[in-house]
């Protein structure tokens, strides 16, 4: 068995410090810096914010859920850990790079791993024209917003908004509209992975819009661009049968 040097993170909830506290106690704590298989102690939300801010260091994320949603993370059990993540299939996940232009024509980047997800932060409806590679292809979507979803993110917040699921090897992002208005039929695109996607927003000062990368949010933007980060590769391990192609698979006929 090649040899894992673990460290343990755990969110803020009670149970994932004493999880944490417990398997500190049964096997070694190497630290953020020597370990290179990082244990993430909480649900989903942890998960995303462990990756993003590991996002700099060549290391594998062995997710074990101790929080509400559980779809990233392995079942908890202390026991045979090191055999668990020997044994465990490595899926790799790139993030969406968000660029977010503010009507100030200040610009802000932020990176996700489920989706990013404009949406009106006021009460009249917004107005979003949508280009892929440079070329307009919707030139007003009336809307409660839009998102551009990863297969890995395709059942958060996308499913729940009647997107479709996407196999994480299909190599293509889902473009979903959020409660359309006009045009009424239109309820989103698949489109390649490499595609840059540009939302332009109009009225922007009168019809306010937020985008969100995942749960960090930018306000009063008027231009969002998406596009995938090919050099950023996430390393996320699970339990053998249970990876992100079987939970996505088995997602689709519950």
């Amino acid at each position: 068995m090649i040899d894992k040097k673990l460290t343990f993170l755990a969110s803020d909830d009670l149970e994932a410090k004493e999880a944490q506290h417990k398997l500190r106690e049964r096997y070694r704590d190497f630290g953020v810096e020597e370990a290179n298989v990082v244990v993430a102690l909480g649900g989903d939300g942890f998960m995303l914010q462990t990756l993003k801010n590991l996002s700099a260091k060549k290391v594998s994320v062995y997710g074990m859920n101790k929080g509400t949603v559980g779809f990233l993370m392995n079942t908890f059990n202390i026991d045979n850990l090191e055999e668990r993540i020997h044994l465990a299939k490595e899926e790799i996940v790139n993030p969406l790079k968000m660029i977010a232009t503010k009507l100030d024509g200040k610009k802000e980047e932020e990176l996700a791993i489920n989706e990013v997800s404009i949406l009106r932060s006021g009460p009249q409806a917004a107005k979003l024209s949508i280009s892929i590679d440079g070329s307009e292809k919707l030139k007003e979507l009336v809307c409660d917003g839009a998102l551009v979803c990863t297969p890995a993110g395709s059942t958060a917040y996308n499913y729940s908004v009647h997107g479709p699921i996407l196999p994480i090897g299909a190599n293509i992002l889902g473009l979903t509209a959020i409660s359309a208005y006009r045009p009424r039929r239109w309820r989103g695109a698949l489109l390649p992975l490499d595609a840059r996607i540009g939302i332009e927003v109009k009225s922007a000062a009168k019809r306010p819009v937020s985008a969100l990368a995942d749960t960090s949010e930018v306000k009063d933007v008027r231009h969002v661009s998406i596009t995938i980060e090919k050099k950023l590769k996430h390393k996320l391990l699970f339990d053998p049968g249970h990876g992100l192609e079987e939970r996505l698979l088995k997602e689709q006929f519950e």
